[in-house]
């Protein structure tokens, strides 16, 4: 697996991994060593802790808790990417209690999705914002949120699973296109009251729902690494009417699409001030 350390500095760590393993591969016992949030930015892998199982795609959060064992399964698609932020035991415990940390997986959620976007920009130096500014951002927004969220639950078929993953594999892909819940359920193959129930089970969100997330995901990247227009993002990534961009962002992110920009740029009070004191 292609690992590379992209940043290191006091009790933080930021590190890329892109993993090539595929189904063929025999998953292994792995442990945590650090309080860890890993987003999620591409692929989908299984993940195996605590007696649960989940599957992660683009847009989900991996939480790791130190000395924790857990398997990582590929059963539906070849590799991933990951952008792994790694928190030193002392600080970690300061931030959130143990059992947040051992929340496992976190489905993709708006408000933290623009944040991981964020910062994968800095990562790439796409963005004027300082990486540990925006990878303290996306820690300090999960704890705040992580307690209210819905967990995945268990219990589906590996054949359910897979129809799933693929389909969001396929959402993320087309996120642009007009894509309605009778389209998404052709392209898995089941009919459309099933694919809903399997998917919002499996992902712990509706597919609509990953659908709107994608875009949003997709537009906080470009507004952070691009300079075409709020209206030119909104339409590319599959937003037919704009103000409902702007809403829907803002509902989001705490910010407007504009003020999200200016802080990708090198504004880092809008952030602090909106996200973090939500």
């Amino acid at each position: 697996m292609p690992v590379a350390t992209v940043l290191r500095r006091g009790a933080l760590s930021i590190i890329d991994y892109r993993c090539d393993a595929g189904p063929s591969d025999t998953p292994f016992v792995e442990y945590h060593r650090t309080h860890s949030l890993s987003y999620v930015r591409k692929g989908s892998f299984g993940y195996r802790a605590g007696g649960r199982a989940f599957e992660l795609v683009a847009g989900s959060l991996l939480v790791g808790y130190p000395g924790d064992e857990y398997v990582c399964t590929h059963d539906h698609v070849h590799g991933d990417e990951c952008l792994s932020i790694h928190i030193a035991a002392e600080v970690g415990d300061e931030l959130g209690r143990r059992s947040v940390w051992r929340t496992a997986c976190v489905p993709p959620l708006p408000e933290l999705m623009v944040l991981g976007e964020l910062a994968q920009a800095a990562a790439g130096r796409e963005s004027d914002m300082a990486l540990d500014e925006a990878a303290a951002l996306l820690v300090g927004r999960f704890i705040n949120v992580v307690t209210g969220r819905t967990e995945t639950r268990a219990g589906s078929t590996a054949r359910d699973r897979r129809r799933a993953v693929e389909t969001a594999l396929w959402l993320d892909a087309h996120a642009h296109e007009p894509i309605d819940l009778d389209r998404a359920a052709r392209e898995a193959g089941v009919s459309m009251f099933h694919f809903l129930r399997l998917f919002t089970r499996v992902l712990g969100v509706s597919p609509h729902q990953y659908l709107v997330r994608a875009r949003l995901r997709h537009a906080a990247r470009l507004l952070s690494e691009d300079h075409r227009s709020i209206t030119d993002v909104a339409l590319d990534v599959g937003f037919g009417d704009v103000s409902n961009f702007v809403r829907t962002f803002r509902r989001a992110a705490g910010v407007s699409p504009r003020r999200f920009r200016q802080a990708a740029r090198g504004d880092r009070k809008i952030l602090q001030d909106r996200l973090l004191a939500r």
